[in-house]
């Protein structure tokens, strides 16, 4: 995949852990086929890369997944009413099959919003600034994001690890609602508004990417 980045200022190659694929990010002065050159001599180390990746593993019965830092068992039970229930290690996922992954994953995105709209409004009243918007999404790049406008974006992906790394990106991204900017000041909101940013920080770095093999 190939990616046109005005702000960039070189040429980078890095893995999207959701499509697994390379991604090529170019600079404008940059051709496509210069960053193809690159991509080239650099194949080997994508497809080491690409090779230890986790392997994917899809919603089904039986299947175990991680919610808020705690592995459960997936459970299909068979076509009463659509819901989904956590019944001590189970999370059981009642209806008809052929909606198994999609209400699964939608329970899933639906427990994010919940969650992160809560911290979100608390972390934003401490520091006295307003959010806009929150979307949920399956966001590649990162887990979350702010826009100049306030709204916040972030990545359902987040509701499976533990509570600690939640609240982290959730103060990260509030924390952007009062500087725009990775600065000083920047960083002591962060640590204002939660206990966990180097904790949480280390834990996106060693495990986040095996967040992505679930539910393909």
């Amino acid at each position: 995949m190939i990616r046109h980045a005005p702000n960039a200022k070189r040429i980078s190659l890095r893995i999207d852990a959701t499509i697994r694929q390379g991604v090529l990010t170019l600079p404008p002065n940059v051709s496509e086929q210069e960053g193809l050159e690159f991509a080239k001599k650099n194949k080997k180390w994508l497809n080491e890369q690409i090779a230890r990746l986790p392997p994917l593993v899809p919603f089904h019965d039986g299947v175990s997944i991680p919610f808020r830092g705690k592995y459960l068992i997936v459970r299909h039970c068979g076509t009463k009413r659509g819901l989904v229930a956590i019944k001590r290690d189970q999370l059981i996922v009642f209806g008809r099959q052929e909606h198994f992954q999609r209400r699964l994953t939608d329970w899933l995105k639906g427990q994010a919003r919940q969650e992160i709209s809560r911290l979100v409004t608390d972390k934003s009243l401490k520091i006295g600034c307003k959010a806009g918007r929150i979307s949920i999404r399956d966001q590649r790049g990162r887990w979350g994001s702010c826009a100049s406008n306030g709204n916040l974006a972030f990545s359902w992906r987040l509701i499976m690890a533990p509570d600690f790394v939640l609240d982290y990106v959730v103060a990260h991204e509030v924390a952007h609602l009062a500087e725009h900017n990775h600065s000083r000041e920047f960083w002591n909101i962060v640590r204002l508004l939660t206990n966990h940013t180097d904790r949480g920080r280390i834990w996106l770095k060693q495990e986040g990417l095996a967040l992505h093999r679930y539910g393909k």
